[in-house]
Protein backbone atom coordinates (compact mmCIF):
# COMPACT_ATOMS: atom_id res chain seq x y z
CA UNK A 1 0.00 0.00 0.00
CA UNK A 2 1.42 3.41 -1.15
CA UNK A 3 0.59 6.78 0.71
CA UNK A 4 1.79 10.31 0.64
CA UNK A 5 2.90 11.76 4.25
CA UNK A 6 3.13 15.67 5.05
CA UNK A 7 6.29 16.65 6.60
CA UNK A 8 6.69 20.42 7.20
CA UNK A 9 3.83 20.69 4.69
CA UNK A 10 5.97 19.09 2.18
CA UNK A 11 5.05 15.75 0.62
CA UNK A 12 6.81 12.77 1.55
CA UNK A 13 5.98 9.54 -0.67
CA UNK A 14 5.68 6.24 1.76
CA UNK A 15 4.74 2.44 1.46
CA UNK A 16 3.31 0.34 4.13
CA UNK A 17 4.97 -3.29 3.70
CA UNK A 18 1.55 -5.26 5.26
CA UNK A 19 3.84 -8.39 5.82
CA UNK A 20 6.54 -6.90 7.51
CA UNK A 21 4.64 -4.42 9.02
CA UNK A 22 7.10 -1.20 8.44
CA UNK A 23 6.61 1.47 6.65
CA UNK A 24 9.01 2.56 3.91
CA UNK A 25 9.84 6.55 3.26
CA UNK A 26 11.11 7.77 0.04
CA UNK A 27 15.05 8.84 0.83
CA UNK A 28 15.14 12.07 -1.79
CA UNK A 29 12.26 13.00 -0.64
CA UNK A 30 13.27 13.44 2.49
CA UNK A 31 16.65 14.85 1.43
CA UNK A 32 14.60 17.36 -0.63
CA UNK A 33 12.79 18.78 2.67
CA UNK A 34 15.89 19.01 4.51
CA UNK A 35 18.37 19.99 2.73
CA UNK A 36 16.24 22.24 0.27
CA UNK A 37 18.09 20.85 -2.69
CA UNK A 38 17.80 21.68 -5.96
CA UNK A 39 19.02 18.27 -7.28
CA UNK A 40 18.25 15.83 -4.36
CA UNK A 41 19.19 12.79 -6.49
CA UNK A 42 22.70 14.16 -6.72
CA UNK A 43 22.57 14.89 -3.21
CA UNK A 44 21.74 11.17 -2.12
CA UNK A 45 24.41 10.14 -4.37
CA UNK A 46 26.84 12.16 -2.86
CA UNK A 47 26.09 11.40 0.45
CA UNK A 48 25.46 7.70 -0.13
CA UNK A 49 29.26 7.42 -1.46
CA UNK A 50 30.25 9.62 2.26
CA UNK A 51 28.86 6.82 3.76
CA UNK A 52 30.43 4.22 1.82
CA UNK A 53 33.44 6.39 2.83
CA UNK A 54 32.84 7.19 6.24
CA UNK A 55 33.03 2.49 6.95
CA UNK A 56 28.62 2.63 6.95
CA UNK A 57 28.82 -1.24 5.50
CA UNK A 58 25.33 -1.90 5.88
CA UNK A 59 24.22 1.11 3.68
CA UNK A 60 22.56 -1.46 1.26
CA UNK A 61 21.18 -3.53 3.82
CA UNK A 62 19.11 -0.72 4.93
CA UNK A 63 17.74 0.45 1.42
CA UNK A 64 15.01 -0.96 -0.93
CA UNK A 65 13.84 -0.05 -4.16
CA UNK A 66 10.04 0.58 -4.24
CA UNK A 67 7.70 1.49 -7.19
CA UNK A 68 6.82 5.19 -5.77
CA UNK A 69 4.53 7.07 -8.43
CA UNK A 70 6.38 10.12 -9.49
CA UNK A 71 5.04 13.91 -10.70
CA UNK A 72 4.54 12.77 -13.87
CA UNK A 73 2.09 9.98 -12.96
CA UNK A 74 4.45 7.55 -13.46
CA UNK A 75 5.62 4.65 -10.98
CA UNK A 76 9.53 4.33 -10.85
CA UNK A 77 11.90 2.45 -9.15
CA UNK A 78 13.04 4.69 -5.83
CA UNK A 79 15.43 3.83 -2.93
CA UNK A 80 13.56 3.52 0.29
CA UNK A 81 14.28 2.85 3.76
CA UNK A 82 11.99 2.43 7.17
CA UNK A 83 12.28 4.13 9.90
CA UNK A 84 15.64 3.02 11.68
CA UNK A 85 17.37 3.16 8.29
CA UNK A 86 16.01 6.80 7.75
CA UNK A 87 17.04 8.05 10.82
CA UNK A 88 20.33 7.01 10.14
CA UNK A 89 20.63 8.77 7.08
CA UNK A 90 19.50 11.67 8.40
CA UNK A 91 22.72 11.66 11.09
CA UNK A 92 24.76 12.48 7.92
CA UNK A 93 23.02 15.21 6.56
CA UNK A 94 24.33 18.49 7.56
CA UNK A 95 20.98 20.88 7.53
CA UNK A 96 19.85 23.21 10.35
CA UNK A 97 16.39 21.17 9.53
CA UNK A 98 18.21 17.86 10.40
CA UNK A 99 19.55 18.99 14.06
CA UNK A 100 16.20 18.49 15.70
CA UNK A 101 16.13 14.56 14.28
CA UNK A 102 19.78 14.49 15.49
CA UNK A 103 18.83 15.88 19.23
CA UNK A 104 16.15 13.96 19.30
CA UNK A 105 18.33 10.95 18.68
CA UNK A 106 20.85 11.88 21.09
CA UNK A 107 18.29 12.50 23.99
CA UNK A 108 16.61 9.22 23.22
CA UNK A 109 20.33 7.57 23.45
CA UNK A 110 21.03 8.87 27.05
CA UNK A 111 17.83 7.95 28.41
CA UNK A 112 17.92 4.30 27.10
CA UNK A 113 21.68 4.45 29.24
CA UNK A 114 19.74 5.80 31.87
CA UNK A 115 17.26 3.10 31.88
CA UNK A 116 20.07 0.64 31.93
CA UNK A 117 21.48 1.61 35.10
CA UNK A 118 17.94 2.86 37.27
CA UNK A 119 14.78 0.57 34.93
CA UNK A 120 12.53 2.42 37.52
CA UNK A 121 12.81 5.47 34.87
CA UNK A 122 11.45 3.74 31.96
CA UNK A 123 8.10 3.23 33.95
CA UNK A 124 7.99 6.89 35.29
CA UNK A 125 8.80 7.84 31.38
CA UNK A 126 5.89 5.82 30.23
CA UNK A 127 3.94 7.61 32.50
CA UNK A 128 4.72 10.98 31.29
CA UNK A 129 4.19 10.07 27.50
CA UNK A 130 0.58 8.38 28.57
CA UNK A 131 -0.48 11.04 30.29
CA UNK A 132 0.94 13.91 27.37
CA UNK A 133 -1.01 11.58 25.10
CA UNK A 134 -4.57 11.86 27.12
CA UNK A 135 -4.78 8.34 28.62
CA UNK A 136 -6.61 7.94 32.20
CA UNK A 137 -4.43 7.01 34.98
CA UNK A 138 -6.53 4.11 35.33
CA UNK A 139 -5.78 2.66 32.12
CA UNK A 140 -2.14 3.76 32.35
CA UNK A 141 -1.60 1.85 35.66
CA UNK A 142 -3.14 -1.46 33.65
CA UNK A 143 -0.61 -0.65 30.72
CA UNK A 144 2.21 -0.73 33.18
CA UNK A 145 1.42 -3.92 34.95
CA UNK A 146 0.99 -5.68 31.65
CA UNK A 147 4.79 -4.10 30.60
CA UNK A 148 6.16 -6.04 34.30
CA UNK A 149 4.09 -9.24 33.36
CA UNK A 150 5.57 -9.62 29.51
CA UNK A 151 8.95 -8.91 30.74
CA UNK A 152 8.43 -11.60 33.57
CA UNK A 153 7.05 -13.60 30.40
CA UNK A 154 9.94 -12.93 28.59
CA UNK A 155 12.49 -14.04 30.84
CA UNK A 156 10.57 -17.16 31.22
CA UNK A 157 11.24 -17.85 27.77
CA UNK A 158 14.88 -16.79 27.19
CA UNK A 159 15.42 -19.08 30.02
CA UNK A 160 14.09 -22.09 28.24
CA UNK A 161 16.15 -21.21 25.21
CA UNK A 162 13.62 -19.57 23.23
CA UNK A 163 14.83 -16.51 20.72
CA UNK A 164 14.14 -13.39 20.85
CA UNK A 165 12.47 -12.24 17.32
CA UNK A 166 10.63 -14.81 15.26
CA UNK A 167 10.57 -17.21 18.23
CA UNK A 168 8.96 -14.45 20.84
CA UNK A 169 6.42 -13.36 17.85
CA UNK A 170 5.29 -16.85 17.17
CA UNK A 171 4.73 -17.46 20.98
CA UNK A 172 2.94 -13.74 21.32
CA UNK A 173 0.61 -15.03 18.23
CA UNK A 174 0.00 -18.36 19.55
CA UNK A 175 -1.54 -16.66 23.07
CA UNK A 176 -3.15 -13.91 21.31
CA UNK A 177 -5.27 -15.95 19.14
CA UNK A 178 -5.91 -18.25 22.25
CA UNK A 179 -7.40 -16.04 24.46
CA UNK A 180 -9.02 -13.13 21.95
CA UNK A 181 -9.83 -15.64 18.69
CA UNK A 182 -7.34 -13.46 16.72
CA UNK A 183 -3.81 -13.66 15.48
CA UNK A 184 -1.82 -10.57 16.12
CA UNK A 185 -2.26 -9.62 12.95
CA UNK A 186 -6.33 -10.11 12.79
CA UNK A 187 -6.36 -8.11 16.02
CA UNK A 188 -4.60 -5.57 14.57
CA UNK A 189 -6.57 -4.71 11.17
CA UNK A 190 -9.95 -5.33 13.49
CA UNK A 191 -8.77 -1.95 15.57
CA UNK A 192 -7.36 -0.54 11.97
CA UNK A 193 -4.20 -0.82 13.30
CA UNK A 194 -0.53 -0.60 11.62
CA UNK A 195 2.98 -0.83 13.04
CA UNK A 196 1.23 0.43 16.27
CA UNK A 197 1.74 -1.36 19.35
CA UNK A 198 -1.47 -3.46 19.93
CA UNK A 199 -1.58 -3.05 23.66
CA UNK A 200 -1.74 0.45 23.21
CA UNK A 201 -5.02 0.15 21.90
CA UNK A 202 -6.50 -2.05 23.32
CA UNK A 203 -9.06 -1.71 26.50
CA UNK A 204 -8.73 -2.01 30.12
CA UNK A 205 -10.57 -5.58 30.01
CA UNK A 206 -8.81 -6.25 27.24
CA UNK A 207 -5.50 -5.52 28.67
CA UNK A 208 -6.55 -7.69 32.25
CA UNK A 209 -7.31 -10.48 29.72
CA UNK A 210 -4.01 -10.65 27.52
CA UNK A 211 -1.80 -10.51 31.30
CA UNK A 212 -4.28 -12.95 32.46
CA UNK A 213 -2.88 -14.85 28.98
CA UNK A 214 0.45 -14.11 29.51
CA UNK A 215 1.03 -14.64 33.69
CA UNK A 216 -0.57 -18.12 32.92
CA UNK A 217 1.36 -18.87 30.53
CA UNK A 218 4.86 -18.28 32.83
CA UNK A 219 3.42 -19.80 35.26
CA UNK A 220 2.83 -23.03 33.45
CA UNK A 221 6.27 -22.77 32.10
CA UNK A 222 8.15 -22.47 35.30
CA UNK A 223 6.15 -25.54 36.62
CA UNK A 224 6.97 -27.69 33.28
CA UNK A 225 10.33 -26.44 32.30
CA UNK A 226 10.21 -26.61 28.65
CA UNK A 227 13.60 -27.36 26.40
CA UNK A 228 12.00 -26.72 22.84
CA UNK A 229 9.96 -24.48 20.97
CA UNK A 230 7.60 -26.65 20.19
CA UNK A 231 6.96 -28.06 23.86
CA UNK A 232 6.98 -23.70 24.91
CA UNK A 233 3.89 -23.75 22.11
CA UNK A 234 2.16 -26.15 23.76
CA UNK A 235 1.88 -24.19 27.00
CA UNK A 236 1.46 -20.99 24.64
CA UNK A 237 -1.79 -22.23 23.79
CA UNK A 238 -2.54 -23.52 27.37
CA UNK A 239 -2.38 -20.27 29.06
CA UNK A 240 -4.17 -18.74 26.33
CA UNK A 241 -7.07 -20.77 26.22
CA UNK A 242 -7.30 -20.69 30.15
CA UNK A 243 -8.05 -16.52 29.54
CA UNK A 244 -9.91 -17.52 26.06
CA UNK A 245 -12.33 -19.52 28.09
CA UNK A 246 -12.65 -16.57 30.49
CA UNK A 247 -13.51 -13.95 27.88
CA UNK A 248 -16.09 -16.30 26.70
CA UNK A 249 -17.83 -16.11 30.43
CA UNK A 250 -17.72 -12.65 30.17
CA UNK A 251 -19.44 -12.53 27.04
CA UNK A 252 -21.62 -14.58 27.85
CA UNK A 253 -22.85 -12.43 31.04
CA UNK A 254 -22.78 -9.20 29.45
CA UNK A 255 -23.70 -10.07 25.81
CA UNK A 256 -20.68 -7.93 24.57
CA UNK A 257 -17.78 -8.93 22.73
CA UNK A 258 -14.62 -8.33 24.73
CA UNK A 259 -12.17 -8.01 21.73
CA UNK A 260 -13.55 -4.60 20.59
CA UNK A 261 -12.60 -2.05 17.37
CA UNK A 262 -11.61 0.67 19.52
CA UNK A 263 -8.22 2.11 19.70
CA UNK A 264 -6.41 4.82 21.15
CA UNK A 265 -8.53 7.22 19.66
CA UNK A 266 -11.52 5.74 20.98
CA UNK A 267 -10.07 4.78 24.64
CA UNK A 268 -8.16 8.39 24.97
CA UNK A 269 -10.37 10.48 27.12
CA UNK A 270 -11.42 13.83 26.02
CA UNK A 271 -9.41 15.76 29.03
CA UNK A 272 -6.75 18.22 27.71
CA UNK A 273 -3.36 16.80 27.11
CA UNK A 274 -0.63 17.04 29.02
CA UNK A 275 3.07 18.48 27.94
CA UNK A 276 6.04 16.67 28.13
CA UNK A 277 8.81 17.93 30.38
Amino acid sequence: MSNIKLFESKKVRTHWDEEKELWYFSIIDVIEILTDSNNPRRYWSDLKRKLEEEGFGQLYDIIVQLKLEASDGKKYLTDCTDTQGLLRIIQSIPSPKAEPFKQWLAQVGYERIEEDQDPELSFDRAMETYLAKGYSKNWINQRLKSIEVRKELTDEWEKRGVKRGMDFAILTDIITKAWSGKSVKQYKNHKNLKKENLRDHMTNLELVLNMLAEATTSEISKKKKPTTLDESKVIAKQGGTIAGNTRKEIEAKTGEKVVSKLNAKNIIEGKPKKKLK
